[in-house]
């Protein structure tokens, strides 16, 4: 089994929507989908969540030119998802000094 969670998203846009709307981001398995996104967030986090919003970003191509040539590749795949909460709930992201 895949891990699911791979790591919060801590932007400044997610801050003020967590503490304002009570939604998270986190950054997770391209190949995971929103029941078990939602089942590891519950399990993680003691939470009961209530909806879950999925984002897909595909790789991009890219071009590096060295002295032997030009190289093309493509660059990872990844997959963030929303994550709201039930009201009152928060979740702890940062662990206090």
């Amino acid at each position: 089994m895949h891990q699911i969670l791979i790591r919060p998203l801590i932007t400044e846009k997610m801050t003020n929507i967590s503490s304002s709307l009570g939604k998270y981001g986190f950054l997770v398995n391209p190949d995971s989908n929103k029941i078990e996104i939602a089942k590891a967030v519950e399990k993680k986090f003691n939470v009961h969540v209530v909806n879950v919003r999925t984002i897909n970003h595909p790789g991009k191509m890219k071009t590096q030119f060295r002295k032997a040539g030009r190289y093309t590749g493509k660059t990872a795949k990844s997959k963030k998802a929303v994550i709201t909460l039930k009201k009152g709930e928060t979740i702890e992201l940062f662990e206090q000094v």
